[in-house]
């Protein structure tokens, strides 16, 4: 809604604060366009890092536009990050699993 501003103004960090509640509780699609909105910045700060956690929980998921997202960021990080970012991302599971 606010991401393409559907019957409200547009307005990506808006619409990134709700991706995140939904991401947090384990839904795919938003953790998908979440990891995007890091990734093109939209709505957050450019954040591969961030992008990589949420692209591989969506991806873990079966989410096909994660999945390629991550695959992207792998060529486009340092493995440090990718380590990093792996780590979040188990930190995010385990938050969801609560």
């Amino acid at each position: 809604m606010y991401c393409r501003g559907n019957g409200v103004p547009q307005d990506h960090a808006l619409a990134a604060q709700w991706y995140r509640k939904a991401a947090d509780q384990g839904h795919a699609h938003s953790q998908s366009v979440l990891g995007a909105m890091y990734y093109d910045g939209e709505g957050v700060p450019r954040d591969y890092v961030l992008a990589y956690a949420w692209a591989n929980r969506a991806a873990a998921q079966g989410r096909r536009l994660a999945q390629e997202l991550r695959a992207k960021l792998q060529l486009a990080m340092k493995p440090g990050q990718i380590a990093e970012a792996q780590a979040l991302s188990r930190e995010f599971q385990d938050r969801t699993e609560r």
